[in-house]
């Protein structure tokens, strides 16, 4: 069954098949030719997958991430980070990193974030001297913040796949999130400063207050949604729903930028978008069920163990398989297939089951924008209007920054597990 299963998904993909697709076609084929169990089964597996309360909260933060870029909202965000970063050396590059970090936290969607801070940053970092493959590598990394930083789709979808606390998940991103962003923060003030760039113009007091009293309801919403959580107000489930409430309110009635016919149009992408996501989902958990019915966790537990049984060493070797992994898939499916393997032999390790879930998403924001087929190269790409060769190009300082963060969340777990731990006890 192994050979089918792994060997049909290998052929297809080769040959550009999508990835839901190559994902069910071959687990399909594999238990109609290779297993004692009835095809029909598949159906089952397929629901099951996508029956989990965590992931009901993943429409909702879709949704109103959308809103959000079409409101006014990731606008009003980058005008207030200015008036902190604006006059320091650097303070473009500053200034889009700190955005994406502030609309990743509105967002939890990766290329969501690069779309709607490329294209207003973008040309700021041109004007100011910065060069191209800087101004795009930066655009392109920066947006991964969002995978980490709550309320992370990807987050929602390992909590789903493991049944870890997602709300845990979402406080243990907060501190990654922190050293991620704060890693690329450092690099574009010493980038700055040794290529001697301008300074920004000084904001004035008045400005301040006007900008501030703009982007107040923007900077609502991450209070609601991590304030709520953090409280026991809502679970993170029901901040999602109030986060697209609220999104809605402030863009049609506050700012005003967002009609009726354009929250339907964005209502109908969304659900495409979404739709697209729990197919993805579905097929992939499939897989996996496969997987497990074949004892390949149990296999791999004993290749990894043949290495060392040392925790530090398993950590080091899950970094390398996902590392990889986020070159070729996106982060969905990469933790559909791969966390089903890993989770089980990580928690006979002792393991934290949060501080081994922000482990796996830093990994795949590595992935989002790391060649050939990081996801956020070609948002980055379309967005930027340049090719995504100058983009891969671009990225390559970004990697190794990001990597150097990795390392820090990786082996300093309470980077991951000190917030949770405050929160809810014995995490």
């Amino acid at each position: 069954m192994v050979p089918l299963l792994f060997g049909s998904l290998a052929v297809m993909l080769l040959g550009a098949t999508p990835i839901f697709l190559a994902l069910g076609l071959s687990t399909l084929l594999a238990l109609i030719f290779a297993s004692p169990l009835p095809p029909a089964i598949m159906v089952q597996r397929l629901f099951g997958g996508i029956d989990k309360f965590a992931l009901m909260s993943m429409p909702f933060f879709i949704l109103a991430a959308n809103i959000m870029g079409a409101g006014g909202i990731a606008d009003r965000i980058l005008k207030w980070v200015q008036l902190f970063t604006g006059r320091m050396r650097g303070g473009a590059a500053l200034t889009t990193e700190l955005a994406c970090m502030f609309f990743g936290a509105l967002s939890g969607s990766s290329p969501a974030t690069v779309a709607a801070i490329g294209g207003i940053m973008y040309p700021e970092l041109k004007r100011d001297k910065y060069g191209e493959g800087f101004s795009i590598g930066l655009i392109a990394a920066s947006g991964s913040v969002a995978l980490i930083i709550p309320p992370s789709l990807t987050l929602i979808v390992y909590g789903a796949a493991t049944g870890t606390s997602v709300g845990a998940l979402f406080i243990g991103g907060i501190g990654a999130g922190i050293i991620y962003g704060l890693a690329f923060l450092i690099y574009c003030y010493l980038y700055a400063v040794k290529h001697d760039l301008p300074r920004g113009e000084k904001s004035s007091f008045r400005e301040i207050i006007q900008v501030t009293k703009e982007a107040i309801w923007a900077l609502g919403i991450p209070i609601i949604i991590l304030g709520g959580i953090y409280a026991g107000v809502f679970t993170p489930t029901e901040a999602a729903g109030v986060s697209v409430v609220y999104a809605i309110f402030v863009s049609m009635f506050i700012y005003k930028e967002l009609t009726w016919k354009q929250l339907l149009a964005i209502c109908l992408s969304s659900a495409q978008t979404i739709a697209e996501v729990m197919v993805l989902v579905a097929c992939a958990s499939a897989f996996g069920w496969l997987i497990t019915m074949g004892e390949i966790p149990q296999k791999l537990a004993s290749s990894i163990l043949s290495f060392g049984s040392s925790p530090a060493m398993f950590l080091f070797i899950v970094n390398v398989i996902l590392l990889i992994a986020g070159m070729f898939i996106d982060g969905t499916a990469a933790i559909t297939i791969l966390v089903p393997l890993i989770y089980p032999l990580a928690v006979k390790l002792g393991i934290n089951p949060v501080h081994l879930g922000v482990i796996t998403i830093a990994n795949l924001a590595i992935g989002m924008f790391t060649p050939p087929f990081g996801l956020n190269l070609f948002v980055g790409s379309q967005a930027c209007e340049v090719s995504v060769v100058k983009v891969i190009q671009g990225v390559m300082p970004f990697i190794a920054i990001s990597l150097i963060a990795l390392i820090l969340i990786t082996y300093i777990p309470s980077i991951s597990l000190f917030l949770p731990r405050m929160v809810y006890g014995g995490v």
